[in-house]
Formats: C-alpha cells, structure tokens, sequence
C-alpha cells in the first residue's frame, strides 16, 4: 500500500510540475510529436523551387497534414497576412523581409528559395526612346513598393547618379504593371517574371539585378515562417525544407521536368519557364548553410548584413522610418530548420 502510495504521489507532483511549467511558458512540445490540423502556405508566382514543389503535389504528400494555399502578389501583402496571423509559413523578397524584421514581425527568415539575377529587371517600353538608366528623369516608372524590385530601382537610379524625386516612381502591383503598360501610362517598369517576359515583348532592359548584386546590390526571395508556429511544429518545417531540396534536385537533374511543372503553375510555356528560372540562382541546403547565406547555429553567415544594409537603405530612402542594430537581423534569420533538414 505504501508502495501504491509513493506512486500516487508522485505520479500526480509529475503532473503539477508539468502543468507549472507549461503555464510559464518552458515546456515545449518534443520534436515531431505533434502536428497542426492544417498549415497555410502563402507563395507568389515565381519560377522557383516552391511552384515546383506545389504543382507536383509534394506538400499535401510528404508533411502529413492539410495544406491551405494563399496567392499573393508582392511581399508587401505577405508581411501583411503575417501582422495578421493568417498564414504560417510564406515566400517574399529580401527587401520585405527586411522591412518584417524591423518592424517587429513576428517571423524568421529559414530558406532562400532563389538569389535574384535577370529574373527582375528594370524594363523600359521601345516607344519611351530611353537608353540607359541616367535617361529615366521626368519619366513614370512603375514598381511594387517595398518589395526587391524597389529596393533595386532606388539603388540603379543612386548608382547612376539620378535622384528618385526626379524621376516619376509609381507604386503597382504586378499585373497592375501589365495593364499599364499596354495602355501606355508608363515608360518604364522594375518587376520580375513572369510580367517582366510579358513587358519585353514590347521593351527592352535597362539593368538587372544580377548585374546590381555584382555591386553589391544582393537581393533574394526567401521563406519566412511564424515563430510560434515554428518553436511548435520544427520537423514540419524541417519537412518542408527536405520538399524544396527535392525540387532543387529535380531542377539540377531533369531541368526539362521542373520546367514542365513550373509552365503548368505558371501559365506559360516550357521553354518560357526555363528561361525564366535560369535567370534565378538556385541553392542547395548545403549551400545555405555557408558563411555566403545563413551560416550555421554557432556563426552567423552574411544574410543578417544584407538584411541589415537593405533595412539601412531603406531609411536612407525614407521608405521606413527606423532600422534596428544587426543584432536583430541575425535573430531574424534561423538557418538550424537546414540543418536538421539536411542531415
């Protein structure tokens, strides 16, 4: 009985530790032993790993709950469903995720989906007779505010020495662009594909972000995802990295099939989608992991800095008010998800 006793007790001071511990906030679920009824998912139309990956069916398949799905338009919109908590895990620009981090959202950067090179260019129409970028003064210039198209145009524009308050910079969403365009409001445009491949029909570029990231001008589009849905669920979001390794591994081996797929997500046709993805830089997990990106848990990479001086230039620009200290740019960034992913 006495045995029976000592149990009992023990038994139940167990569950009142448990309980004390849980209301403050130390005990965490244990890895992979549970998951959400359901995860939501917000992605853009861009010819990267994340189309892939959807139009073959791999999330429903490999991380074991429902998926819900959110199309957005820009960067913008995405740092706005996360102020609102209505999606988990999201893709956009580095110059919007610079601007999350500063502004106190509460999410993390945890994989690149594509460092940006020709995939966004800055496109002028044949009819406005504009040749280089010092010619854009006096004209309208279409782009989608705080996104990495922006934060490329200011750059190209202070690179060559034009001031942004002399040329007429027009705040649009993408499609927004494409109807501008051929109405004829507007001599110029910064976006990315797949409009950017609609504009040069009747355009030609300018510049391009590959040729800015030579000069230090380095932008990309990364996943970022909920803190809290994160601390909870890190296998699943382990999971999801382990699906965009396989999509980067079908781009590597069968380009011609994640070509398929990326037409298909997209709209367009498959030698369109493979020229539009080679404009991307496609990593590995591996090479995310590097001190050239996320670095590891014990040594922080370069993607806090390039965060960090986006955030910086944006002030400069007036676009935000306030850029906080490295610091948080590199509590901002979690490359740990990569490497339990490619163990």
């Amino acid at each position: 009985m006495k045995r029976k006793l000592h149990g009992l007790l023990a038994g139940a001071l167990a569950l009142v530790l448990t309980a004390q511990l849980t209301a403050c906030g130390e005990a965490k679920p244990a890895s992979g032993a549970a998951k959400p009824e359901a995860v939501t998912i917000g992605f853009q139309d861009i010819p990267n790993d994340e189309i892939v990956a959807k139009v073959k069916g791999w999330y429903e398949s490999e991380l074991g709950v429902k998926v819900n799905f959110k199309k957005f338009d820009s960067g913008r919109d995405v740092n706005n469903a996360f102020a609102s908590k209505s999606i988990d895990i999201g893709l956009l620009g580095s110059t919007p995720a610079s601007v999350g981090i500063a502004t106190g959202l509460e999410y993390e950067v945890f994989w690149i989906h594509d460092v940006i090179g020709a995939a966004e260019s800055l496109a002028v129409k044949n009819s406005a007779k504009v040749n280089s970028v010092k010619e854009l003064a006096g004209k309208k210039v279409a782009v989608p505010f705080s996104s990495t198209a922006h934060y490329s145009l200011l750059n190209a524009l202070k690179l060559e020495g034009v001031k942004a308050a002399d040329v007429k910079i027009l705040d649009m969403q993408p499609n927004d662009i494409l109807a501008a365009w051929q109405r004829g409001d507007i001599d110029a445009a910064y976006v990315w594909n797949p409009v950017l491949g609609k504009l040069l029909a009747d355009g030609k570029v300018l510049t391009d972000s590959g040729k800015l990231a030579e000069k230090g001008i380095v932008t990309a589009d990364v996943g970022v995802v909920s803190k809290d849905f994160a601390g909870k669920y890190p296998d699943l979001v382990a999971s999801y990295i382990k699906i965009q390794q396989k999509a980067y591994d079908l781009y590597k081996s069968k380009p011609d099939e994640a070509a398929e797929a990326l037409a298909k997500g997209l709209g367009i046709d498959k030698a369109e989608a493979l020229k539009q993805t080679n404009d991307l830089i496609w990593l590995s997990g591996k090479e995310q992991v590097s001190d050239k990106y996320f670095g590891t848990a014990s040594k922080k990479g370069n993607l806090a800095q390039i965060l960090k001086a986006t955030a910086d230039f944006l002030v400069e620009q007036k676009a935000i008010e306030k850029a906080p200290a490295l610091d948080a740019f590199e509590k901002g960034i979690n490359g740990h998800y990569i490497e339990l992913a490619v163990k």
